[in-house]
């Protein structure tokens, strides 16, 4: 862990075949991260745009593209998750996760059936099988962790969200055989990026939002006291300069959590050096703001339900395109 006085643990938010051989490992010798996320977006990025796949898609291109597509993804897995194998055996994370279709979001028995079935070709027990929170997605969660399956519920803007898959993974976890690891990830700048123009004209403190959004998660979660279940936080890349880009791991620092964040925001989160916790954030403080945002008519109910709707939306972009450019 990155701060183990605290169980504060910092993953990378970025897989691509070259840099697990290189600076993955390097950051892990260093001891500055114990685990990895990857979603469609990032996938694609890595597929589309580096020759590390050329040789293997070559070779697939009898397959549908969905298949080319899991067949990638899933070696870059189990390359990540060798890598960190030694981490989770000694306990220290060393989780990487791996999300499910995301068209699959409204179906819930698709998305347990995709669930298991990427877990199984991975073959890795120390993946994390990624899933978006949403009405379907909570009795896919609930069901994996049945099973004893590790997951990282995605796309939390909303208390209502974090509660609903803590309340899954309690559940789940009565069922299973073994302690269940699982994380909660929240998205925090996604927030920021949608309303800090308009709070900007208005002499609103700009990016804190999300943090404050976030440090209410966060204390939610903690006080439900469930056995392996953390909260982590998403979306900490800072976008312009605005604000230092380790921004939203510095502010975000909290006891028995995890930063995943891009690689350059954790070089600069390192070369920074700070280390103070800063959650929570006092209740009054967290309200003042909130309050401030809706008497200047901002709804901020609104714009999380946009941010949830937007955050599906992306990802199944990001997963079409992959899709489109395998099919040719």
């Amino acid at each position: 862990m990155y701060i183990e006085s605290e169980k504060f643990s910092l993953w990378a938010d970025f897989i691509e075949r070259d840099y697990l051989e290189g600076e993955f490992k390097e950051l892990i010798e260093k001891k500055i991260i114990n685990g990895a996320t990857s979603n469609p977006a990032i996938f694609k990025n890595a597929i589309l745009t580096s020759h590390a796949y050329k040789d293997q898609l070559s070779s697939l291109s009898h397959l549908t593209p969905k298949k080319q597509y899991e067949a990638v993804a899933i070696f870059d897995i189990q390359k990540a998750a060798d890598i960190l194998l030694p981490l989770y055996n000694s306990r220290d994370d060393g989780y990487v996760s791996i999300e499910v279709d995301p068209f699959l979001c409204d179906d819930a028995e698709a998305t347990i059936e995709e669930g298991v079935r990427l877990y199984n070709s991975i073959n890795r027990k120390n993946v994390m099988i990624k899933i978006p929170a949403t009405d379907a997605g909570y009795i896919a969660m609930e069901a994996l962790v049945s099973q004893s399956i590790a997951v990282n519920a995605t796309l939390i803007f909303s208390k209502e969200q974090a509660l609903s898959c803590a309340k899954a993974f309690k559940n789940g976890a009565k069922k299973a055989e073994k302690n269940v690891d699982t994380v909660i990830s929240v998205f925090v700048s996604r927030i920021d990026r949608a309303i800090d123009a308009q709070l900007k004209t208005l002499n609103i403190d700009t990016a804190l939002a999300g943090i404050y959004n976030a440090s209410a998660i966060y204390e939610a979660i903690e006080a439900l006291n469930i056995q392996g279940c953390r909260t982590l936080f998403a979306s900490t890349g800072v976008k312009g300069d605005a604000q230092v880009p380790s921004y939203y791991v510095d502010e975000l620092l909290a006891s028995h959590s995890v930063n995943t964040a891009p690689i350059d925001t954790i070089n600069a989160f390192v070369e920074n050096g700070k280390n103070s916790i800063k959650l929570p954030i006092p209740k009054n403080k967290v309200d003042s703001l909130f309050d401030a945002i809706s008497t200047a008519g901002i709804d901020i109910d609104e714009v999380i339900e946009k941010q949830i709707s937007d955050g599906l939306s992306q990802f199944k972009d990001a997963f079409s395109e992959i899709l489109e450019a395998l099919e040719k």
